[in-house]
């Protein structure tokens, strides 16, 4: 049975449309700003930890350094879930509102202070220690926002628009990744190579500051989910969301997760691993990180326009086209890659994009409907989270050390195809559930 057209019935529509505004508007500022602070380090990771913060191996071997310093990205995908289920259990209690400020606070400190560690160099082994610590907390963080973000635009959507609504907390990643590969080209194309390995690597670690300050605004004047208000009026949450969440509804969460693999597995191929492959094919840093943002930009592009097709033709069917073009396009990409020919490289992270696009744009919606109100926070946060460390926690490392044992980076498209198969059967499980009643 479909809800009626609006969740707030009562409110006046030029009221309503102004919230609708200030939600959206709160969801895309505060995704964005976290996942800039995530890929930054992701980016990072790619590019300058090794040598600063891993010397000993990096001493030792190159490969073994970035095979390290990759696997740092993964450590943080494994405290997501406590981080989804914290802020699940109380935002399932005290509402989206306040976790979202909480995680988004979090999230900007660690990063900050990621900017002002001392290196390998200066304090030895407690450098690479206090690193993947700060690491942890982005991962806890980010183990919170994402379900927040994505109930609030979600619930505050109209029944026939949820998926273009759910489809702005989405392209806070695409847009992350515009500004964190931005600011990393504009350093080092101000910096020399020395220069950045000395501080210019710390500057878009502390630009973070600002962009927290200005989500942080925006998210303190959204009201709370109307959906969420609405249950507390009837006293219908649950003692023990979390509890209710395994006994009733296990299955969703395993389908969650697995949706989300393939997406996040070859979205971490574009947000981490490209750069420093492109890097190692011979072509420049900046040339590298400029392909990036065109890739990001497509993802952002094919996200927002997947979000509304899925209100049109359904979530699972955007979802496996989604996943059908990432299948297709995985060895063709590679192949045009190991070219070495710039214009070719950003063909292949385009043309890649339109698959995580429509893989991408339905989840907030999706995954909104596929669980009731008392146990949503906690349901889409721990799926999402479950799916990222299954998916990209690891696919940077898995890949460059496929690359290194086969000689080609072909391999890590087979492996992207197999993911892509294993969300495609999962998500082909799941009954459309486009137009149920949010407020169950």
């Amino acid at each position: 049975m479909s809800e009626p057209a609006r969740d707030t019935v009562h409110a006046p529509r030029s009221a309503r449309t102004r919230e609708e505004r200030r939600v959206l508007a709160s969801t895309l500022a505060g995704t964005t700003v976290e996942w800039y602070d995530f890929f930054i380090y992701a980016q990072a990771a790619s590019l300058v930890f090794a040598p600063l913060f891993f010397a000993p191996a990096s001493a030792e071997s190159s490969g073994l350094a970035q095979l390290v310093s990759l696997a740092t990205i993964g450590i943080s995908f494994l405290f997501r879930p406590l981080g989804a289920i914290v802020a699940g259990r109380f935002g399932d209690r005290l509402g989206r509102k306040r976790m979202l400020v909480l995680t988004l606070l979090m999230m900007g400190l660690a990063t900050t202070l990621i900017g002002l560690l001392p290196t390998y160099a200066s304090i030895g082994v407690t450098a690479p220690v206090l690193l993947v610590l700060l690491r942890i907390v982005q991962g806890f963080s980010a183990g919170g926002e994402w379900g927040g973000a994505a109930l609030m635009a979600v619930e505050h959507a109209p029944t026939g628009k949820r998926g273009l609504f759910g489809a702005y907390p989405q392209i806070g990643v695409p847009i992350g990744l515009v500004l964190a590969t931005g600011m990393l080209w504009l350093t080092t194309t101000l910096t020399t190579e020395q220069q950045f390995l000395s501080w210019g690597w710390r500057v878009p670690f502390l630009f973070s500051v600002v962009l927290i300050a200005g989500g942080y605004v925006i998210r303190r004047i959204v009201e709370e989910s109307p959906v969420f208000q609405e249950m507390l009026a009837r006293r219908a949450h649950s003692s023990a969301p979390l509890r209710d969440l395994l006994r009733e509804h296990t299955r969703n969460v395993v389908l969650t997760a697995l949706i989300f693999v393939a997406n996040n597995a070859a979205g971490y191929l574009l947000i981490a691993y490209f750069i420093g492959y492109g890097t190692k094919l011979g072509l420049s840093r900046p040339s590298v990180l400029a392909a990036t943002v065109a890739g990001a930009v497509g993802w952002l592009v094919f996200t927002l326009w997947a979000g509304g097709l899925s209100d049109r033709i359904g979530r699972v069917r955007t979802f496996q086209i989604g996943y059908a073009a990432l299948f297709v396009w995985m060895i063709p990409m590679f192949l045009l890659m190991q070219t070495a020919d710039l214009l070719l490289f950003v063909l292949a992270v385009v043309v890649l994009s339109f698959g995580l696009g429509l893989s991408y744009g339905p989840m907030s919606a999706m995954y909104a409907e596929m669980f009731p109100t008392q146990v949503r926070y906690s349901g889409v946060s721990i799926g999402y989270a479950l799916g990222a460390i299954l998916g990209g926690a690891f696919a940077p490392t898995i890949a460059q050390a496929l690359v290194q044992s086969t000689g080609t980076a072909v391999a890590v498209g087979v492996y992207i195809m197999v993911l892509s198969v294993v969300s495609f059967v999962a998500v082909s499980l799941v009954r459309e559930p486009r137009g149920v009643d949010l407020r169950t």
